[in-house]
């Protein structure tokens, strides 16, 4: 194979969407996030207002997270596929501060679900869409050992457009 065929290959983007991204596309625009409850903050009762963009990555091969604080560049970006064989998505996690993670997650009947069982650091989160499909409340939780969870932070999106 030579470097230009490498290359046209390259630039040759999927004709149509990923079939077993369809159920995502309720997650499709910009979103307002609010942090609150944060374990991490010197103030617990604190606040912080933040974005999220989520959009198809080309043309709905793939979909796509960043998330950021509001005015600021994003801090995260988040990668979701999935086997058309199975249920469960995956999604690479990147910010930052240069932390790299790999995440599972699933969505079924407006329930948000996505976990990472690592030795020495797991997380939950549970997210539930209201019934108009404007906003997403929810939690995650962190574990050291993957028995005793503890609260991390809330998390509010609100739909922008």
């Amino acid at each position: 194979m030579t470097w230009n065929n490498t290359n046209a290959q390259a630039q040759k983007r999927p004709s149509k969407p990923n079939l077993a991204l369809k159920s995502l596309e309720v997650f499709i625009g910009e979103w307002d996030m609010e942090v609150s409850r944060a374990s991490f903050l010197p103030n617990p009762s604190a606040t912080v207002d933040g974005y999220a963009t989520i959009e198809w990555l080309d043309k709905g091969a793939f979909l796509v997270i960043r998330q950021g604080e509001k005015h600021h560049p994003p801090f995260s970006t988040w990668i979701i596929g999935r086997d058309e064989s199975t249920e469960i998505y995956k999604m690479l996690y990147f910010d930052s501060r240069g932390v790299s993670r790999i995440y599972d997650m699933s969505f079924h009947n407006g329930v948000w679900k996505i976990w990472r069982n690592n030795s020495g650091f797991s997380q939950h989160f549970t997210g539930k869409f209201s019934k108009d499909r404007k906003t997403i409340s929810a939690q995650w939780e962190k574990s050291s050992d993957g028995k005793t969870w503890e609260h991390d932070f809330d998390l509010t999106y609100t739909r922008v457009k």
